[in-house]
């Protein structure tokens, strides 16, 4: 990496590829990249001094990064490889590398808090990097949204020897990382459009688990279906909400917040507070601090202090209205897109608000998703009193014949259940006269969340 002049990003703008390119300039690097479409992240970017073109062509890749003795070139799975200015890099010798293999390089440079699984990851992550970043030791951290604390996923500390990293599954990104310290959330099926089958998935996290570096450690969520493949000297440690090495203990719910004792192998540190009061951050803290407790980097004033101001990423669980009084309404918005997300996440709202009545508008994510788990998100859409069902978001993916929110809808047993187009979402809810909404999914329905929410309080 130090011998590395430039680097070339082909999908500048993710958000994950920005953190990188941040990292980069940071080192005195040369920086450009490539683009389907501008956006403001990279409108910022470019302010900061990577250079982003949009048309995809070989020739709009400036002279700086022509040459394959001091260029390298990152790219991310979700680029198609027949784009001419990635098949001019490749038919011309350059060095192409994943993004999640740069990320890997860092790790061996760092001592690497990464932490995986099917969900939760984002939240038990950022969690963590807010409480390093709040210490005396810091942190540098790559994360999978943006932290409203920052207001940026991505942290640099020129001391700290931590960094904190998402570990994506998808692709089999994280195996390209060497954590010091490995967290493993879930371990719940997804992605089969990539693995196949469950089998194949979990042979993924425990070939991840064999990455670890010796002398490290591995926390692993009770109650798995997971067989590690640590090697000698890694140490493994359980966790969850009530057992494992690390748990919670006097759980308590207070006027609106949620405290807790954290229990760890060689005492406890009482009355943590969550700064974002939901019953699923009780589990995704405790992750957050047994990695950092495992680091030796576990302090109980400024920990406690981090919990309670962690404010949470965007789009995990953000409130965009919470009016006051038993009667106010209120708008949350989650990222949750597989079905054990979109459970936990309608389980957290009933949680906070037990007599109310709860609409979710749900865009599902990938037509291989919703084809491979229809009946479970029907079941969880069903806890919910009204369901408002959206036309399946793509991303990546072309449609699959016979596969469509249809499968989703027919199976929801919720009495009030109605399928719409995502145009149709704002004037919908607009005459239903909502209560407590909940949007949720991995794809576009946030755009619409502000609109909603300016209808809801004229």
């Amino acid at each position: 990496m130090e011998d590395v002049k430039n680097y070339y990003f082909i999908g500048a703008g993710g958000i994950g590829m920005a953190a990188l390119e941040r990292y980069m300039l940071s080192r005195g690097k040369n920086v450009a990249g490539y683009d389907r479409t501008p956006s403001q992240l990279t409108e910022a970017l470019t302010a900061e001094g990577v250079k982003i073109t949009f048309g995809g062509e070989a020739e709009e890749i400036s002279e700086d990064f022509r040459d394959p003795a001091t260029t390298t070139v990152v790219y991310t799975p979700a680029v198609p490889e027949s784009l001419p200015l990635f098949r001019w890099f490749r038919d011309n010798g350059f060095r192409i590398i994943k993004r999640a293999a740069l990320l890997g390089e860092i790790t061996r440079m760092s001592r690497g808090l990464c932490f995986a699984g099917t969900h939760g990851k984002t939240t038990t992550s950022s969690m963590a990097a807010h409480i390093l970043h709040s210490s005396p030791t810091g942190c540098s951290a790559f994360l999978g949204g943006v932290l409203r604390n920052y207001g940026t996923n991505f942290l640099l500390s020129d001391t700290s020897p931590y960094t904190v990293i998402e570990a994506d599954e998808y692709d089999r990104s994280f195996h390209h990382l060497r954590p010091y310290i490995a967290v493993i959330t879930a371990t719940d099926p997804d992605h089969l459009d990539i693995y196949g089958t469950e089998e194949a998935y979990l042979e993924s996290f425990a070939h991840f688990t064999e990455l670890i570096q010796p002398g490290g450690s591995l926390v692993v969520h009770t109650g798995l279906k997971l067989q590690p493949r640590t090697a000698d000297g890694v140490g493994v440690n359980t966790y969850s909400r009530d057992e494992g090495d690390f748990h919670a203990a006097r759980i308590r719910h207070e006027d609106g917040t949620i405290r807790f004792d954290f229990i760890y192998p060689e005492g406890e540190i009482k009355d943590m507070e969550l700064g974002v009061p939901v019953e699923i951050n009780i589990e995704n803290a405790i992750a957050a601090l047994a990695a950092v407790y495992l680091a030796g980097e576990l302090d109980a004033v400024s920990a406690r202090a981090a919990l309670a101001s962690f404010m949470g990423p965007k789009r995990r669980f953000e409130f965009y209205l919470r009016e006051p009084g038993p009667d106010g309404r209120a708008v949350i918005d989650d990222y949750a897109h597989h079905p054990d997300e979109l459970r936990a996440s309608i389980t957290s709202v009933r949680a906070l608000y037990p007599s109310r009545h709860l609409t979710v508008a749900f865009q599902p994510h990938l037509y291989s998703r919703t084809r491979d788990f229809a009946p479970e998100f029907a079941a969880a859409l069903s806890l919910a009193d009204s369901v408002v069902l959206l036309d399946i978001y793509p991303a990546r993916e072309e449609p699959i014949p016979g596969v469509s929110s249809k499968l989703i809808f027919d199976a929801v047993t919720a009495a009030d259940k109605v399928m719409i187009s995502k145009e149709d979402l704002t004037e919908t809810l607009k005459n239903r006269n909502f209560d407590i909404l909940l949007t949720a999914g991995a794809g576009d329905i946030v755009d619409l969340v502000p609109e909603i929410v300016a209808n809801a309080t004229k």
